[in-house]
């Protein structure tokens, strides 16, 4: 990819933390801006659980959006990690990108929102998305409540879904990057391996065709990912805290978990370019979102550097 290297116009990179309330959008986004699919989208709130890095080269620069759970008061667990992989998020990063629902929110009622930015102390940007689904008379209003509340660096109106000023949003964030060298390929989008991808894509699947319940009570992980000459196995286990939720995940006569592999595995030969075998299990993992423990365990990148360990990898 060429880069114009003159006075006007320097190569700019960073990293970009995408901030907000649950279900407001930021994996959509992230999604879009990086050109396909990193990061599971679901219409449950709550449903991304780690930080998850996308990455935007252009002629221009490169922006490394680190996707993070949605913002919310912690009451077990897992909730308490998910917030603190938020904190983490906003370690080290050039942009904080706040991200809110227009549709839903009010600029004075969202104090916990407006206090990331003002803790942060660099360069924030407010996306107002979903403004398709609100009457344009009332955008203008809520741009300026905003506006009231904080001093960010820019407001920018957005549809993450329909792609509505994805573009201008873009070019902003390129705005308020420092100068400096990229930091990966080219061609490179996530810095998550294939097997996390996988097991992310096998919740996503499992959540659309669960009951409430079962979204947050689940846990993936993928036991065996192995490439050979004309196929790629990958066999996963699916916890869950109950054995009444197992007997949702299985179905009758194993309908729903065959539903479940059919679709993950179509859009895993699509994303990865190869024939899979699919394999998916289920097994009970009791209240394992209250053990902090548990939920360490059943956390994908302690479970792969116990892998690790197991072969004897070295770092």
């Amino acid at each position: 990819m060429a880069r114009k290297e003159n006075a006007k116009n320097k190569f700019r990179s960073g990293f970009v933390a995408v901030i907000g309330r649950p279900n407001t959008g930021k994996s959509t986004l992230v999604n879009r801006l990086v050109g396909q699919k990193i990061a599971i989208v679901t219409s449950k709130p709550q449903t991304t659980r780690n930080r998850i890095q996308g990455i935007v080269t252009k002629a221009e620069g490169q922006i490394i959006f680190i996707d993070t759970p949605g913002l919310h008061e912690a009451d077990s667990a897992l909730g308490r990690q998910m917030m603190q992989e938020v904190a983490a998020a906003l370690e080290g990063i050039d942009v904080l990108l706040l991200m809110a629902d227009a549709s839903e929110t009010q600029a004075h009622k969202d104090d916990f929102l407006l206090e990331k930015a003002k803790r942060f102390r660099g360069k924030t940007i407010l996306a107002l998305n979903k403004i398709d689904r609100l009457p344009k008379p009332k955008l203008l209003p809520l741009i300026e409540a905003f506006a009231k509340a904080f001093e960010f660096s820019a407001i920018v109106p957005i549809s993450a879904l329909r792609g509505e000023g994805c573009d201008a949003l873009q070019a902003e964030v390129f705005k308020q990057l420092p100068e400096g060298e990229a930091y990966f390929p080219e061609d490179q989008v996530t810095d998550q391996p294939e097997r996390f991808l996988a097991a992310e894509i096998i919740r996503e699947k499992a959540i659309r065709v669960m009951y409430h319940e079962v979204p947050y009570a689940l846990a993936v992980f993928v036991e065996r990912f192995e490439e050979t000459p004309k196929l790629l196995r990958i066999e996963a286990v699916m916890s869950v805290e109950r054995d009444s939720q197992r007997k949702i995940l299985i179905g009758h006569k194993g309908e729903m978990l065959k539903r479940i592999g059919t679709e993950a595995r179509k859009e895993l030969e699509a994303l990865l370019g190869a024939r899979i075998y699919l394999g998916l299990y289920v097994k009970v993992a009791p209240d394992w979102r209250e053990n902090p423990q548990r939920v360490r365990e059943l956390d994908w990148r302690f479970q792969l550097e116990g892998l690790a360990r197991d072969r004897g990898d070295e770092e």
